[in-house]
């Protein structure tokens, strides 16, 4: 198993206008002369974290990393106005022309490998390799699995039955709209209540082994209100994208490098995307972790995933030299 590299801060911190009403945060960390990546976080809503910045060997990597629209440092904070996937992908070219880079290697995760692949469909030229995980690409069969009794819940039942306590029966057929009403409520402590539980919900799923001090930190109002209201923002709209567009146009970055990494048991996207985006794209890496849940900080997923970077670390290296 490979550790995380060890603790690192930014050597350069910024703000980024990308509109009249947003503006991101985000940070560079490692060498300014290394082979840049960008770090797109999961949710969507999620934001950065400082232990996403150890997953990268800081001596080869220029790591770029950033909140998204509405999300962490990113302000204005839980904003649902101009904030479709389609934003975040001219977000992300904005910001790669902002740090003049001339092309970089996508890693992204959940979300984030959404995120990643509506990205380099769209750039493909802009981009050198992707390291993805978690396959999720918002797909009905795959929110129905999570939020509407789908499969999830024979597994968590405890945790289901807390999730559903929030809406009343005649509500519970459409449980993303029922949370879509109370996370948008005027009443401000309506809608803390029903972030706290979405993001519970999250959390609670979210590992193979429950992971008390996640779900601590997915309960905090400030997170979870930005957690819950973008990410049920997203499924309400089945993430901008029309049905398997993003399998569909796989043919556009079939040339990329490319490696897949997935948990077995993963409980919020579970595998069977990963394998359908395998089955289309055979040219990318599919490493299936056996004994793993969703989280990146799970030690098989971790170790994958450092592995994932260092090769492609040493890849690029000696390409650039």
């Amino acid at each position: 198993m490979r550790d995380l590299y060890p603790p690192i801060e930014p050597y350069q911190t910024g703000r980024l206008a990308v509109s009249d009403l947003h503006t991101l945060y985000y940070e560079e960390v490692g060498n300014p002369a290394g082979v840049p990546i960008v770090f797109l976080h999961g949710g969507p809503g999620g934001g950065i974290e400082p232990i996403y910045r150890r997953f990268f060997d800081p001596s080869r990597w220029r790591i770029i990393l950033f909140d998204q629209r509405g999300s962490g440092k990113s302000t204005p904070h839980a904003e649902l106005r101009e904030n479709t996937t389609w934003d975040l992908v001219a977000d992300i070219e904005r910001l790669r022309e902002h740090l003049h880079i001339e092309r970089w290697t996508i890693f992204g995760g959940s979300w984030g490998s959404t995120l990643a692949l509506a990205y380099s469909q769209t750039h493909a030229i802009r981009c050198t390799g992707l390291i993805l995980r978690g396959i999720f690409m918002v797909r009905k069969k795959e929110l129905d699995w999570f939020y509407q009794a789908g499969g999830a819940h024979y597994i968590f039942p405890d945790a289901w039955e807390k999730f559903i306590a929030l809406i009343p029966p005649e509500e519970q057929h459409d449980m993303i709209l029922a949370y879509h009403k109370r996370l948008t409520s005027t009443d401000l402590q309506v809608r803390i209540t029903a972030a706290k539980a979405w993001s519970v919900w999250e959390a609670t799923t979210s590992k193979l082994h429950q992971d008390v001090s996640l779900i601590k930190r997915f309960i905090e109002d400030h997170f979870a209100d930005a957690f819950a209201r973008i990410e049920n923002h997203y499924f309400l709209n089945q993430g901008f994208l029309s049905p398997d567009q993003l399998l569909q146009n796989v043919h556009k970055i079939r040339h990329l490098p490319s490696v897949i990494v997935q948990g077995r048991y993963d409980m919020i996207c579970p595998m069977i995307s990963a394998w359908e985006l395998h089955r289309e794209w055979q040219e990318a890496e599919f490493v299936v972790v056996p004994d793993a849940g969703h989280s990146m900080t799970e030690l098989g997923i971790q170790s994958a995933l450092i592995e994932a970077t260092d090769r492609f670390a040493r890849c690029q290296w000696e390409l650039n030299r």
